[in-house]
């Protein structure tokens, strides 16, 4: 495919004017002001795609989501987060099935394809309903089922381990779009003898991490009571749950002293502004984290905590947070967001020559129509895109070199059926809970 005159936005931030940017295979493999000369691969036989009037920006990660709970979208609405978890998501979850997840998956992933994302990170369960959907879709995305038990839970011998095992040896089927992790959903649901053996086992398997850490205030305090004036970050450094690539989801409550730890560690924070805000557990110290050069990237969470995967509208809101709450108009500008979305998302998930625009790199993007009522005029193109810029302004997302969402549809997704199915879930679900 060749993009031609086209504005680019690049993984720093930069924006550049009248590009031509050619794919082939699964690369980029020409990106300069003059077109390609003949006998490059994109310039034969090529698509010629016009960008006047769009931009072209590196691919978004999501690196944080449940992204089957697109079923429970509005489930349980004024809850705080335990009484949310206990009295609603458990009972619902409870109920389905790997179908259900498939269905539920395809409707996420929807979603998340048409607000410019190329890969997530989840974290939930019936993985091989998951796996399905994200095959079928396109997307990348990096998946787990994280272990929660007490004293008495075996890991090997508990449905996390199984369902991991499987996906891993599912995963060569997508060509490296998917890949298996390992994880906990978070220390208070966690025995120490669950994170331990987490811990040893993902060192053994070598398995990126994923963790809920700190993300209220309760469960960062009840956490000392129980550990010995441990927090949840130095209880799991302890254990060395830390000794492998982790991404760790929220950290609301993270200490100067947990920071240390993670920055030590290279513990990468995702930042959901929006969950935090949704079920009342506050704003992540995002400025703290950059002093304490703490890799950073942002999620979305699950769309009932949210409620929704629409990329583009979670880090606008990080940015007015992270400007509002430290009083400081110059955070969080295009060149400390770009790294958030793009390349620290794609080095957190292990996935090397990701998350850049440039030759050589996996041809992962996505465009946004630049001629709509609330784009114009153009002063600065980077604030127009994540300040102005809406989901429905994304006209094209691209995955290793294959179109995956054009024009409001996904190629590998039947929306008009997925939209059947869950409705139909809905309402088998809730008939069985009364």
């Amino acid at each position: 495919m060749l993009f031609k005159d086209i504005s680019v936005i690049d993984h720093q931030g930069i924006a550049h004017s009248n590009m031509y940017l050619g794919t082939s295979a699964d690369k980029i493999v020409w990106l300069d002001k003059s077109p390609p000369p003949a006998g490059y691969t994109c310039a034969n036989d090529a698509e010629v795609y016009d960008g006047r009037d769009k931009v072209l920006l590196p691919g978004l990660y999501n690196m944080h989501c449940h992204v089957p709970m697109t079923l429970l979208r509005g489930y349980g609405e004024g809850l705080p987060l335990k009484r949310w978890l206990h009295e609603k998501i458990f009972p619902f979850e409870a109920l389905l099935d790997a179908d259900d997840m498939y269905w539920g998956t395809l409707l996420g992933v929807h979603e998340m394809l048409a607000s410019g994302v190329v890969s997530f990170s989840d974290m939930y369960m019936r993985l091989e309903g998951i796996f399905r959907a994200v095959l079928e879709s396109g997307i990348k995305a990096n998946i787990t089922n994280p272990f929660v038990g007490d004293e008495n839970t075996d890991i090997y011998q508990d449905r996390s381990f199984e369902e991991i095992i499987e996906l891993r040896r599912n995963c060569p089927s997508a060509a490296g779009r998917i890949i298996a992790e390992a994880g906990i959903h978070a220390e208070y649901s966690c025995s120490e003898r669950i994170i331990r053996d987490v811990a040893d086992w993902s060192k053994e398997e070598n398995f990126i991490l994923q963790v809920h850490l700190s993300e209220t205030k309760a469960e960062h305090e009840e956490c000392k009571v129980r550990n010995r004036n441990l927090t949840p970050a130095a209880y799991l450094n302890s254990l060395g749950f830390f000794d492998q690539p982790t991404v760790a989801a929220h950290g609301v409550y993270l200490e100067d002293s947990d920071l240390e730890i993670l920055s030590d560690k290279g513990v990468t924070i995702c930042h959901c502004p929006s969950s935090n805000l949704k079920l009342g557990s506050g704003i992540a110290p995002l400025a703290k984290f950059f002093q304490y050069n703490v890799a950073v990237t942002i999620g979305t969470d699950g769309a009932s905590s949210n409620n929704n995967l629409n990329m583009l509208e979670e880090i606008t809101l990080a940015a007015l947070l992270a400007k509002g709450v430290n009083h400081d108009p110059s955070i969080m500008k295009t060149e400390d967001i770009m790294p958030l979305v793009t390349t620290n998302g794609a080095r957190a998930q292990g996935r090397e020559n990701c998350g850049k625009i440039e030759v050589g790199a996996q041809a992962d993007l996505f465009v946004m129509d630049l001629n709509r009522a609330h784009m114009k005029p153009v002063y600065d193109l980077p604030a127009n895109v994540f300040h102005s810029g809406q989901s429905a302004d994304v006209v094209l997302t691209m995955v290793d070199g294959k179109v995956v969402y054009r024009d409001g549809l996904a190629a590998g997704i039947d929306l008009e059926r997925v939209l059947y199915e869950v409705d139909r879930i809905k309402a088998e679900k809730l008939k069985i809970l009364g």
